[in-house]
């Protein structure tokens, strides 16, 4: 698999699925860390790639570990916990004073709170 200088997150996933896909268990090449850490725009000390291939391949064996598990059983879930509505229901209760609120800023005009403009818009 040959990508250019620079791929985007995506194809650096694709091609360690692919070394994945590949049976790669057993840990990587110092060619495959250098070569990932090039679409990453990594710049890595000799020392780091040999560390790194270790790490990569425990993480590849973890993987191959999980999706050797038969989850046929066990539901889709988007979190852990069952949740109802966590939030509370959203009914108006009393508020302040606006004389109260604009008392308050650092500067008021019309009613309203005064800010300076933004991105060279005119007031």
């Amino acid at each position: 698999m040959s990508l250019p200088v620079g791929a985007d997150y995506l194809s650096i996933l694709r091609h360690l699925v692919a070394l994945y896909d590949t049976g790669v268990t057993e840990g990587f090449s110092r060619d495959d860390v250098v070569y990932v850490a090039r679409l990453a725009r990594l710049d890595l000390e000799p020392s780091e790639v040999d560390l790194y291939a270790a790490q990569l391949g425990s993480i590849l064996d973890h993987v191959a570990a999980v999706t050797g598990l038969d989850t046929t059983a066990v539901p889709a879930t988007a979190h852990p916990l069952e949740l109802a509505n966590v939030l509370r229901p959203d009914t108006p209760g009393p508020t302040l004073p606006r004389d109260e609120v604009l008392s308050q800023a650092p500067h008021a005009e019309g009613g309203r709170f005064r800010v300076p403009p933004i991105l060279g818009e005119a007031p």
